[in-house]
């Protein structure tokens, strides 16, 4: 008879909880460049959710790119992010991408990306790929597409 009731209030506290929903994407925002040098460009953006379940999960980044000028330069790197339940959460994106890539987005090349990088102080980049919400083997891919014009000062 324990273990019945053990059981039954193990199945309650399961039903109870609620994993159907699927967290809320809001947008991807403020895209920036954080820190530059001679060899690497750190670019971040953040993601906003909201997760209306009673529990948690983990999201991680499943080949998200970033393209400057329509031109695949690097990828989003991402730690397993635990999202926290009934809240709304930000994850940081971030991506190191090298100099000698960002330069040759032009298509004049080096001296070409250069030179516009100088002259107009200005960067179309793009982040695009998918984030993975997983909890309880429940998966739901979130389709990150944002194109932003990003102002460089040397």
């Amino acid at each position: 008879m324990r273990k019945v009731r053990y059981f039954l209030s193990l199945i309650f506290v399961i039903f109870s909880c609620t994993v159907n929903k699927e967290p809320i994407f809001i947008k991807v925002d403020a895209i920036k460049i954080i820190s530059y040098d001679a060899d690497m460009v750190t670019l971040k953006a953040v993601a906003f959710f909201e997760n209306p379940n009673d529990v948690g999960g983990k999201i991680s980044a499943d080949s998200l790119n970033i393209f400057v000028n329509n031109i695949a330069v690097a990828e989003v790197f991402l730690e397993n992010f635990k999202v926290p339940a009934k809240n709304e959460f930000s994850i940081p994106l971030t991506a190191n991408i090298p100099t000698k890539k960002l330069l040759n987005t032009n298509k004049n090349g080096l001296l070409g990306g250069l030179l516009n990088s100088l002259i107009t102080n200005k960067v179309n980049v793009r982040i695009k790929g998918n984030l993975d919400y997983v909890v309880f083997g429940f998966k739901k891919e979130f389709l990150i597409d944002k194109t932003e014009v990003i102002k460089i000062n040397f």
